[in-house]
């Protein structure tokens, strides 16, 4: 059944709910609604896809064991910080990897993950984003089961692996957003979407503490055992006749030249360089300058997450509750959220400088940096279903590609700076991901923008807001 005259899921705005709700029909609760049942499920895919991810980054502590306090066996180590408590595990490994090598094995990941994402993103707006998130999941947690293989082959084995993990999991964020494109009303399209990419910083919450506990007891290798047994989940019934996807053919020039759409690319590109940075090399932080044991390590590292996903998922509400009340419009909601996801945890990283040694404050800090990041994803990191709903999960491809960048330039970054182990050089890791992200909420501030673009219309939208334009000029 074709939507009432006038009725248009994509160009729907707040002053037009009534007609949306003839659109979808009627109104579930949204505690129960179909739409609610597949955010989970997307929440608990996302979950799965950010632990297969991050377990790396703290068994590599692990593996590599370049930290070990005992002069005798390590005597090349210069200690930033006061030793709190040795330690030493019987299932640590003694790969010979510097910290060089350890920033290209942890970026190792993005290589493969910016190869999908904008193929995935075109193919989900055509085909459905169903199997391509299930796909990605599977794909990432059979390659998990073969890394101790690949570490003990050698490091260029391992590399290849992580690239390969990558490559199949790029498909899954624009796969998200090319069903919500299809799926989320206006009014309710900040909190589904952050519901389930929250899953992501959840992810990683359940993962970092799990991995050097299983690390610390069974030893490294367990942890991509255990993980990669997992890495399916459910999938539910994706298709509506009263939505559509984009057809075969895309306004690549108009998407080229677009002002909002670049002013998204480059403030996620400038907000992931701190994510990633904190993502691969904190549990290496910790242990080098504050050494923590492995399950403390896991346990801290994992703070920042719980707060970065209890941060999204209530800013998705909060910035809902301001459209729908029409308090502020689409686009200032957007930027205030961006503003304050990107200023507020380049303070705290500027903190995490100045706290030096001390164990309690830097902890503090980093776990307030990236709690107050979470705001952002209400803003820029949903900001492509709003400027074209109907090319959303390729928008993310293109955005999410210039995005991974970072992930593969600042683990790499991050050895090099810190290479000699010292307070100063992470103290560079920390300047740079606090400026870059300071830069990232001047861009969308200037540039950023919610208004649906015209090239994102269909035959049928242009036709209505000629009407519309008409009816207005006669009146």
């Amino acid at each position: 059944m074709p939507p009432p005259d006038g009725c248009s899921i994509n160009s729907a705005t707040s002053d037009e709910i009534n007609c949306l709700f003839l659109c979808v029909g009627s109104v579930p609760p949204r505690c129960c609604s179909a739409r609610f049942n597949l955010a989970f499920l997307m929440f608990l895919g996302f979950t799965v896809v950010y632990g297969l991810r991050v377990n790396l980054s703290v068994a590599m502590v692990a593996m590599v064991n370049s930290t070990d306090p005992d002069p005798a066996l390590n005597r090349s180590v210069i200690h930033a910080c006061p030793l709190i408590s040795p330690y030493r595990s019987f299932f640590f490994c003694d790969y010979p990897w510097d910290s060089k090598t350890q920033g290209w094995l942890l970026g190792a990941f993005f290589f493969g993950y910016l190869c999908t994402q904008i193929p995935g993103g075109y193919l989900a707006g055509h085909y459905g984003g169903k199997i391509f998130l299930g796909l990605g999941v599977l794909g990432t947690a059979v390659l998990t089961l073969l890394t101790p293989l690949a570490a003990q082959w050698g490091s260029y084995w391992l590399f290849g692996l992580r690239a390969l993990e990558g490559f199949g999991e790029g498909v899954t964020y624009p796969a998200m957003m090319a069903l919500w494109a299809r799926w989320a009303p206006p009014l309710e399209r900040s909190r589904l979407m952050t519901m389930s990419g929250s899953g992501g910083s959840f992810g990683a919450f359940v993962a970092l503490p799990l991995t050097g506990f299983i690390c610390q007891m069974l030893g490294w290798p367990a942890v991509f055992y255990l993980c990669g047994e997992r890495g399916k989940h459910s999938e539910t019934d994706t298709t509506c006749p009263r939505l559509s996807s984009h057809g075969w053919t895309v306004p690549l020039l108009h998407m080229a030249l677009s002002v909002p759409l670049w002013a998204i690319i480059i403030t996620q590109m400038c907000s992931n360089w701190a994510f990633y940075t904190l993502l691969t090399s904190l549990p290496t932080y910790m242990d080098v300058i504050l050494h923590f044991d492995l399950q403390s390590n896991g346990f801290l590292s994992s703070l920042p997450y719980l707060g970065g996903w209890m941060m999204s998922t209530l800013s998705g509400v909060a910035a809902d509750a301001l459209i729908e009340r029409r308090a502020l419009s689409v686009t200032t909601v957007r930027k205030l959220f961006t503003l304050a996801g990107l200023l507020l945890p380049s303070a705290f990283l500027v903190a995490v400088i100045y706290a030096g040694c001390n164990h309690i404050l830097t902890v503090t800090f980093l776990t307030l940096s990236s709690t107050t990041g979470g705001f952002s994803a209400a803003g820029v990191f949903i900001n492509q279903i709003d400027i074209a709903p109907r090319y959303a999960g390729f928008l993310l491809g293109i955005t999410n590609t210039f995005g991974t960048i970072p992930g593969v330039v600042a683990p790499i970054v991050t050895g090099y700076f810190t290479e000699d182990h010292t307070l100063a050089g992470w103290a560079k890791v920390f300047w740079v991901a606090a400026g870059i992200n300071a830069s990232g909420a001047a861009i969308f501030t200037l540039f950023g923008s919610a208004k649906l673009q015209s090239w994102a219309l269909t035959e049928e939208e242009r036709a209505e807001a000629e009407r519309k334009r008409s009816r207005s000029i006669s009146h």
